[in-house]
Formats: C-alpha cells, structure tokens, sequence
C-alpha cells in the first residue's frame, strides 16, 4: 500500500530536537561571564589605612615639610592638574622606607572636600636616612569643583621604619 502523503500519522513525523538545553547553556555561560567581570572589575572596598603607631607619632615631630609649594597646570589632555611639590627632611635618627601624608583639599566653608593619602618617600626611591632630605611631587586631576584655591593642609598619615 502507498502512503499517502495526507494523511500521516504522528509516529510518522520527526519533530527536530529541543534547543532549549542550548538556550540553558548559553544563559548560564552569559551570566557566568557577568559575575565574573563584577568580582573582578567591580567596585572595592577602600583598602583600611591603619593609623600612626607611638613610635610613628613621636617620630613626626623628627621630620620637616619645608619648600612646599602649589601650582597649576594644563596636561596633555587639556586637564587642570595640581601639583604640590616640596622636600621632606629626616632630622631623626631612623631609617625610613615609606612616609605617606594626607591631604586635605576644603572648600570656601572650610569642609573637606577631597582626603588622598599619597607616599612622598617610598622603598623604590631608596627610603630616607637620617639627616637627608629627598623632594617630592604631588599630582591631582581630580579635585573637587568647589574647592576653594588654597594650599591643601598635608598631615604626616604613615611612617614605616626600616
């Protein structure tokens, strides 16, 4: 008997293979990729900057911002950058490998408007012994709009000795 092409039963046709384990996998492997880029990529905790030990604190009065200065300039991107410059002395007794200070740029009603913690004397620029003094340079392209012009205060933030 011929079979009519009519008239087909079910068990005749092939129905083509589900793609929704592709459409699984292809999902899984998006959001896998997703979270991966956030863990990575993604916003981080503000390293916790551990404040001056005793020794640190009695130390500071051993060490002398002198020359420091401020200017301001345009960089390669057409950018304000501001840079404060100066020399920090070792009038103490120790060997230093890492002074960090903080400066604290305000605003005309005195509020802090930007706090950043920078290394003005660090191991990979040879440390500080005592009765040297080393220069040191400041850049920042970030500040605040409604900063108010003036010298940031620098406050000695870190002291790591040798």
């Amino acid at each position: 008997m011929a079979s009519n092409p009519i008239l087909r039963t079910t068990a005749d046709r092939v129905e083509p293979p589900s793609r929704f384990p592709l459409y699984v996998i292809a999902a899984i492997v998006v959001f896998g990729g997703a979270f991966f880029a956030y863990l990575e990529f993604g916003p981080r905790p503000a390293p916790q900057e551990a404040p001056l030990s005793d020794d640190a604190k009695a130390y500071v009065r051993s060490l002398a911002l002198t020359d420091v200065n401020m200017k301001a300039s345009l960089n390669y991107f057409s950018q304000k950058v501001v840079e404060i410059s100066g020399t920090i002395g070792n009038n103490g007794q120790r060997n230093l490998d890492v002074v960090e200070v903080m400066c604290l740029f305000r605003d005309p009603a005195n509020q802090v408007v930007l706090r950043e913690r920078s290394a003005i004397v660090s191991k990979k620029m040879g440390g500080l012994k005592p009765g040297e003094k080393k220069t040191f340079r400041l850049p920042f392209d970030s500040i605040p709009e409604g900063w108010n012009q003036q010298m940031p205060t620098l406050v000695i933030a870190g002291i790591s000795f040798e």
